[in-house]
């Protein structure tokens, strides 16, 4: 049972909800700066009409209010509410020794207090906190105290603050729809970037097409243009490959299977030897070409594995070359090293040790008995270098087999497994003129000195 695949989450969503809190964010904000606005602002306003009514009572010379059963009541207003900038005041007046001489609301009766300005007190049972004012006149004759409810005032402050908070709570959906097909209609090239790079075909060497007319993309398009290129050069260089490896092992094993068939008949021993020993060249011909394609696949894994190192190439070169002593000795080669002493390159151990031999494999593989091989290095202006000559052409003698003519036929998988080391290192590979007295000469170049 395959797993479930968990839907890849959305850019535009994202985004949205991320616009959406913020919105939300800023609405809670002022929401509750609306509240504090609310309650200074209803307190102020209060505050403002207790003070404004005790100078009207102070600057009027009227006899005592009516009795309660004969006094005037708010007339009653729909479209207002009973806090709506119209409280319930309570007035009271007093002579300089406390006695009360006119009265009108229904606030209790506070305790005398010679005291002026604003005051929160607690009347009544049970006990209300009313908001009072008291002044006297000029002449401290007279005290004009004016009291509202508490409470009333609060009811004014959720009031305003609900005014304030109600549209931004209407607007609220509204702005979010309008965000999302903002949002939405502005991703609309992204999108159309998406569909293009999914449709991609990088098979048929597709490019990406730079129509979009935002410079944020000229990047990212210039960037998938680069990678399918890469690949589009990677797929020629394994097609090349595989080119190479059935031209290169189509010979050694038609050659078997001819030598093979032949065997089914009669042979005399000298023959069947024969035979036998073609057979035997032509399957260390293929088992060397495999060879040859696994350390092509060491080369590529190498290069994601092994950092670079200091390499003395004088160290370099004596090790690989001591290591063919035996070979060159059975195959009548001669091998020397010549070279600068303490120079040092930047490289992968394995890889230049890896390319060096395959220099040197080719060289004997493919020159006569009696050939002078030499491994030399040195350095100039533009880097470091690393080559392998031979004479091999002058060892045989034959004018049909200059450098130019016997360069083709060693280009083989060895020297394609030399020009993947050098790609890794960013140098490369190449003949190069040979030296005297050697005939064909083939040269690493690294700019990577130490």
């Amino acid at each position: 049972m395959k797993p479930a695949v968990r839907p890849q989450p959305s850019l535009t969503r994202r985004l949205l909800l991320w616009v959406l809190a913020a919105l939300l964010l800023v609405w809670a904000g002022f929401v509750a700066v609306g509240y504090r606005t609310g309650v200074h602002e209803a307190g102020e306003l209060t505050d403002g009409h207790l003070a404004g009514t005790a100078a009207l009572m102070l600057n009027l010379d009227l006899p005592p209010f009516v009795d309660a059963a004969r006094g005037t009541v708010r007339p009653a207003i729909p479209t207002l509410k009973s806090h709506d900038y119209q409280p319930s005041l309570s007035v009271l007046v007093r002579d300089a020794g406390g006695r009360l001489l006119a009265r009108s609301g229904d606030a209790p009766l506070p305790p005398f207090s010679e005291q002026a300005g604003f005051a929160d007190l607690e009347l009544g049972a049970p006990p209300i906190t009313w908001r009072s004012f008291s002044q006297w006149d000029a002449s401290h004759a007279r005290q004009v105290v004016v009291l509202v409810r508490a409470d009333e005032r609060d009811e004014m402050a959720d009031d305003v603050a609900g005014q304030l908070a109600e549209p931004g709570l209407w607007l609220l959906p509204v702005v979010a729809l309008a965000l999302g097909a903002a949002i939405w209609r502005g991703l609309r090239p992204l999108q159309a970037l998406s569909r293009d790079v999914a449709e991609l075909e990088v098979d048929k060497a597709e490019r990406l097409q730079a129509r979009h007319p935002y410079r944020e993309f000229n990047s990212v398009v210039r960037s998938i243009n680069t990678l399918v290129g890469q690949q589009q050069a990677s797929l020629e260089r394994e097609r090349q490959l595989a080119s190479e490896v059935a031209h290169e092992l189509r010979t050694p094993l038609s050659s078997i299977a001819l030598q093979a068939a032949s065997l089914r008949g009669e042979l005399s021993p000298a023959a069947r030897e024969q035979v036998l020993a073609q057979i035997g060249a032509d399957a260390m011909r293929a088992g060397h070409v495999i060879t040859q394609l696994l350390s092509l696949a060491r080369a590529s894994r190498a290069a994601l594995q092994q950092q670079m190192l200091r390499l003395d190439l004088g160290s370099l070169a004596g090790q690989v070359v001591a290591g063919y002593a035996q070979t060159s000795w059975e195959s009548g080669h001669t091998l020397s090293v010549q070279g600068e002493d303490g120079l040092e390159v930047l490289a992968h151990p394995l890889l230049l040790e890896l390319a060096l031999r395959n220099l040197i494999d080719n060289a004997l593989q493919h020159t006569p008995r009696g050939t002078f091989v030499c491994v030399q290095w040195g350095h100039d202006a533009a880097g470091v270098w690393l080559q392998v000559c031979d004479d091999g052409t002058a060892a045989t003698g034959a004018a049909g087999e200059g450098p130019a003519a016997r360069s083709t036929e060693r280009l083989g998988l060895g020297h394609k497994i030399v020009e993947r080391v050098m790609d890794v290192h960013g140098g490369s590979f190449a003949q190069v003129p040979a030296p005297v007295p050697f005939t064909c000469c083939y040269r690493l170049f690294s700019p990577f000195t130490s």
